[in-house]
């Protein structure tokens, strides 16, 4: 099995088409025009009850709309409209590819009730501009410049290096793979420039290299910059050796650096802060003396209104916004309808508000914002019956527009057959019979994951298609896209590798060691081992490996700008980065840290023990892809922080690893308890060394048995976060007494190295079951459970860290499939046509080699053996089919921490 790596080196973005799901307002179908512009065409398509109320599908909050199902490769998707819930009046809206230029869609209305329904469809086509920041639909106000010819333009955020006086954190990892210093906002020609304080210190620099340009003659170098803090100034070198005076200014204006004749060749330029003030700069102009006055900037005003024309037949249009270099086409089957234009910044007031309009054709509401709304109504359902509506959207020249509108094939017949042929292509969770029960909440999980897709993310001074947890988050999320690509890997391979790629950078990058924002919980790691374990692809490990490796190191404190490894217990924190360590908001110790404000001296447990484990990981691929030299840099720093965590965090009476504090100079001093004596970090920060391997057999059994009970992290649910039986456990928390999934994945793959399976299996049926009933009942796919009741909360529409479900489901349930922990490495695995026989190679490494599980799903119904180096092991049929087998932990190959062999099952 292989991933496809090409086209990965250069880019964030994924590998999706240029239509899909990837709106953030109302859901639909959208089409990027051009994915480096930020401009997004929404079509959005939704229902109603005729002259009563309709359904505004809002992506941002629950609206009584459901991801249904989807194909891996976004060729098709659909939505349900719960019109009358629970299944009574509804509506599946889904989008067919019909080749890279154009959509089919098709609106299926059924009644399950005893009385005809009068219905409407609603089609919406609408642009979007690139926001000005995450979480917001406000467009930005970008400059454009209007430059004579032959004069050039050169940003403020094109230098060739940068620095301030006092070096930041996250000189070396900028957020959401922002530039060092960059900033966005109104006024900045691409909407982006250099700000964050540069200029304010004395020191603060930076380089530039200006291209060559000796057709100019005599000219001149202008800045444009903003000073809003007051005067400032800069010492230049290079082609200007001189002070630069900047008077303040409110708004944008231009200074003059230089004037003269243009040496031959590159023209270098640097500027040193003399301090005083901070700056904004928006780049420089090179142009002719004669023609610097015909230099000037214009705000961009994003035109919303298209020119609506008509079509090359009946019930058929032609959009054309004046921003976009398309034309976009619709058609649509369905009488009778009328084609409004609704003037309006939102639809979820607006459409509720003149649902009874039904004279005019032009309304206005508030705000900048234009829909054209083809409106099909009465459309009547009778009792028990279904209808189907089919409508075209499509992009293009105008000529192909119009070709394509003119040839759409209008037969029902021909339509359903390209519905059914598309839809042949929805992820489709074949389980055997074990699973049959979790299937439906399953597939509707996988549909969520897979269309949680929002364009535009700005990133790296570009725009991308990026996998979110929710609609809500339209940015990068490290630690929660960990978990997509854990669960999509599911889905689709290559959808897993896309996500991965996305946080990682090209080795040496000076911008960012890898992709951050949030909790700084290295899953892409965690990610990669599964991905190699799959697929045991070569050209993925010679692919990632650097990468992973140089995030490794930043995250260990040895690369850049990190200041993860300042204290001198060797304990690790994150603080610098983020508030949250280990993705657990309102997680105690945590909040009494930032209440206390005690982030310099204070280190949890979290981030020691996920280095110590993604240590593991990149040894096992060293050693796999014979970069023998970082093997023995590997051990040194997984026995140093095993050391750490065990000399200074470890609380026996507790039986949990405790938050360290330190004097100011970074000595550790003690652990850090709640006002009544207790260890603050009773919970799964303090039991994280049981998944790291850092434990000795005592802590082990220890923690284990915290785990397990139910005083303590056991419910009835699963894991909690904190433990029962703390003074600071509370029932009203985020995660504080809520069940969440993905740390229970850490332990679950723990235990499988430990040979504890039967609590692995009780923590992956316990998830699937509370996944099936909360899913059964709501189609909600939840972020979390609520310890007390069992039900679902937060966001209702989750594809993050609710994505073990799909891993536990597939490692129990879905033959053909290998599970180990996290100290196997595959070397190489083989399953039979029918999954009646598996022949796999398996790496161990541990500290000290005991036995460990494995499972093995085959198809049930045969009476299966497992030998391991040919000689027969244990093995458990947990399920029909499901094998648990029981490897022994002996050394081989002379190595005391490596064990290897070759698994065989079969009938």
């Amino acid at each position: 099995m292989t991933c496809d790596t090409t086209n990965l080196a250069h880019t964030h973005d994924l590998r999706l088409p240029d239509w899909g799901p990837y709106t953030k307002k109302y859901p639909g179908i959208s089409h990027l025009p051009d994915v480096r512009s930020g401009m997004r065409f929404d079509l959005s398509v939704f229902p109603g009850f005729y002259r009563r109320q309709v359904l505004v599908p809002n992506a941002k909050w629950e609206s009584a709309h459901h991801a249904w199902e989807a194909a891996p490769d976004l060729s098709y998707y659909s939505y349900r409209y719960e019109l009358e819930w629970k299944d009574q009046v509804t509506c599946d809206v889904s989008f067919s590819a019909l080749g890279p230029r154009a959509r089919l869609v098709r609106s299926e209305f059924c009644n399950r009730t005893a009385q005809p329904q009068n219905l409407v469809l609603h089609y919406a086509a609408y642009m979007n501009f690139p926001p000005v920041r995450t979480y917001s639909d406000e467009p930005v106000r970008p400059s454009r410049a209007a430059l004579p010819p032959g004069a050039l333009w050169l940003d403020a955020l094109d230098y060739a290096d940068l620095g301030f006086a006092t070096p930041r954190p996250q000189d070396n990892l900028g957020p959401d793979g922002m530039w060092r210093g960059e900033v966005r906002a109104d006024g900045y020609v691409n909407g982006s420039g250099l700000g964050l304080g540069f200029g304010r210190e004395p020191g603060d620099w930076a380089r530039y290299v200006l291209p060559s340009a000796p057709d100019l003659g005599e000219a001149v170098l202008l800045l444009r910059y903003r000073a809003r803090e007051g005067n400032t100034a800069f010492q230049l070198r290079g082609l200007s050796n001189a002070r630069l005076a900047l008077p303040a200014s409110p708004d944008f204006t231009l200074a003059q650096v230089w004037q003269g004749l243009l040496p031959p060749g590159e023209l270098a330029l640097n500027l040193t802060a003399l301090g005083g003030a901070a700056v904004e700069l928006d780049g420089f102009v090179l142009v002719s003396l004669a023609q610097a006055g015909e230099v000037n900037f214009q705000t961009v005003e994003w035109q919303h209104i298209p020119q609506i024309l008509p079509g090359p037949r009946p019930n058929s249009l032609l959009l054309k916004y004046a921003d976009a270099p398309l034309f976009y086409g619709l058609a649509w089957l369905g009488e009778p309808w009328v084609l409004r234009e609704l003037y309006t910044a939102e639809l979820d007031r607006f459409m509720r508000q003149y649902v009874h309009e039904h004279v005019q054709k032009v309304l206005r509401g508030s705000g900048d914002g234009h829909f054209t709304n083809i409106f099909i109504r009465p459309i009547e359902v009778a009792p028990g019956e279904s209808r189907v509506y089919y409508g075209l959207t499509c992009c293009g020249t105008r000529a192909e527009v119009e070709q394509a509108l003119a040839g759409f094939e209008s037969r029902p017949e021909h339509l359903e057959a390209v519905y059914q042929q598309a839809r042949a292509g929805t992820a489709r969770l074949e389980p055997a019979p074990s699973g049959d029960r979790y299937r439906f909440s399953q597939e509707r999980m996988a549909a969520t994951l897979l269309t949680n897709v929002v364009y535009p993310v700005q990133t790296r001074r570009s725009y991308i298609r990026h996998n979110t947890p929710g609609k809500w988050w339209d940015c990068l999320y490290t630690w929660d896209s960990g978990f997509i690509g854990l669960g999509l890997l599911e889905l689709d391979l290559n959808r897993a590798v896309d996500c991965l790629n996305a946080y990682t950078t090209p080795v040496g990058d000076r911008q960012a060691a890898f992709l951050h924002h949030g909790s700084m919980v290295p899953v892409q790691h965690y990610l990669f081992h599964e991905l190699w374990n799959r697929t045991q692809d070569r050209g993925l490990l010679e692919y990632f490996y650097p990468r992973l490796r140089q995030y490794y190191q930043f995250f260990a404190g040895r690369l850049g700008s990190s200041t993860t490894a300042k204290l001198k217990s060797h304990l690790l924190k994150t603080w610098d980065y983020f508030y949250n360590s280990g993705g657990w908001d309102d997680y105690p110790p945590q909040v009494q840290v930032h209440a206390d404000r005690l982030e310099a001296v204070a280190a949890p447990v979290i981030s020691t023990a996920h280095a110590i484990r993604i240590a593991k990981i990149l040894q096992q691929a060293a050693r796999a892809g014979g970069a023998a030299a970082d093997v023995a840099e590997y051990q040194a720093d997984i026995e140093r922080w095993t050391d750490a965590l065990n000399t200074h965090a470890w609380d026996a009476a507790a039986g949990y690893y405790g938050y360290v504090m330190h004097t100011p100079d970074g000595q550790p001093t003690e652990i850090l308890r709640h006002a009544g004596g207790q260890n603050y970090n009773m919970g799964l920060d303090g039991a994280s060394p049981f998944f790291a391997g850092a434990c000795d057999a005592a802590q082990e059994q220890l923690i284990f048995e915290r785990l397990s009970s139910p005083a303590r992290l056991w419910t009835r649910i699963g894991l909690t976060t904190v433990d029962q039986s703390a003074a600071y456990y509370k029932v009203d928390g985020y995660w504080n007494g809520a069940v969440w999934f993905p740390q229970q994945w850490f332990y679950w793959k723990a235990l499988l190295d430990q040979n504890r399976g039967a609590f692995a299996a009780q923590i992956a049926r316990t998830a699937l079951e509370t996944w099936q009933g909360e899913v059964d009942a709501s189609y909600q796919c939840f972020e979390h459970f609520i310890v007390q009741s069992g039900r679902g909360a937060g966001w209702h529409q989750f594809g993050g860290l609710s994505a073990p479900v799909l891993l536990w489901y597939g490692a129990y349930h879905r033959p053909g499939r290998l599970t180990v922990g996290f100290d196997a490495w595959v070397q190489r695995q083989q399953f039979s046509a029918a999954n009646r026989r598996l022949e796999a190679e398996i790496e161990f490494q541990a500290a000290a080699p005991r036995p460990c599980s494995v499972l093995a799903a085959m198809s049930p119904g045969g009476a299966y053996r497992a030998t391991w180096n040919g000689q027969p092991v244990t093995c458990e049929e947990r399920y029909p089919g499901l094998l648990e087998i029981t490897l022994p932990g002996s050394p081989a190959r002379g190595e005391p921490s490596i064990t290897s062999g070759v698994l065989i099952v079969g009938e």
